[in-house]
């Protein structure tokens, strides 16, 4: 990676709670948060959601980084719904971590599947996204979507989003495409909603949900991603998309979007490393979905 260009430049401006996040700051985040992100978006197609005056500038999504990418840097070549490709960057080390600072984006999402079988998704995405602020329904409902996956004989790990919500992930062997695995996971959905009817709904339309948590699962239709773990949002301080141990879910002060960049740092040099360093070992089979 060559050197860092504009390394005083303002990505995240200073709140009234955070100080200021540069391009130099964030660069030094990538690095440090390396041997914990890496693992989670390494062989994945990514895509970046890119800033080049800092947040408050005009944003877009990148997705093909054929045409920008430095020579070095690998890319995925995935197959167009409507035909085409897109040639996906791949961040495979600290250095390609470090040229998601240098091109000024803030936000990494990444997709279920890995390079070498981009058909069969290895990673169940199931988002809890509420209609309110009301984050401590949202805490619940993930505790109880947890058990109704364990029922399916699948194993939930929790992300908070760093924006509303939570991500409850299962790892999964690869033996179904993504549209069954999208089949299974609308099923559970469903099953959640029948449960508790006056608090989640399915409805993709927001005038149609109230004040109710959408039980949202897109993110594992053909094609589709989801923030990556550690990766910061574009949102006012920066809060980063964090894993957390199960347990963590259990605490009523839990936030999902409490931890700045420098507090995730803290938190891995606490716990001692990344709380789903071994998810992989926990992948099962994911059910057949409902004929």
């Amino acid at each position: 990676m060559s050197r860092l260009t504009s390394p005083e430049k303002v990505l995240w401006p200073a709140t009234e709670r955070t100080p200021a996040v540069t391009k130099a700051d964030y660069a030094a985040y990538l690095d440090h948060v390396a041997a914990a992100m890496l693992p989670h978006v390494r062989d994945r197609a990514v895509s970046l959601q890119r800033f080049h005056g800092g947040l408050g500038s005009s944003g877009f999504f990148q997705k093909d980084a054929a045409k920008t990418a430095p020579a070095w840097l690998r890319t995925v070549t995935v197959g167009k719904r409507g035909g085409g490709e897109v040639h996906h960057p791949l961040l495979q080390d600290r250095r390609s971590l470090q040229w998601v600072a240098q091109v000024n984006a803030l936000t990494v999402h990444v997709a279920p599947v890995r390079r070498d079988r981009l058909d069969r998704p290895d990673r169940l995405t199931i988002d809890l996204d509420p209609s309110s602020e009301d984050f401590e329904e949202v805490r619940v409902a993930a505790l109880a979507l947890g058990e109704r996956l364990r029922g399916h004989g699948l194993v939930p790990h929790a992300m908070v989003t760093g924006s509303r919500g939570v991500h409850v992930v299962c790892p999964l062997r690869r033996t179904r495409t993504a549209t069954e695995v999208n089949a299974f996971a609308a099923a559970v959905a469903a099953e959640e909603v029948a449960r508790d009817p006056d608090h989640l709904t399915t409805a993709f339309h927001k005038d149609e949900r109230g004040s109710r948590i959408y039980v949202d699962v897109a993110r594992n239709a053909p094609a589709q991603t989801t923030v990556a773990p550690y990766s910061p949002r574009a949102r006012a301080g920066g809060p980063v998309a964090v894993p957390l141990r199960w347990e963590e879910l259990e605490d009523p002060g839990l936030r999902p979007d409490g931890w700045t960049q420098r507090a995730v740092l803290e938190r891995l040099d606490a716990l001692g490393g990344d709380p789903w360093a071994a998810i992989r070992r926990s992948a099962r089979g994911c059910p057949a979905p409902p004929a």
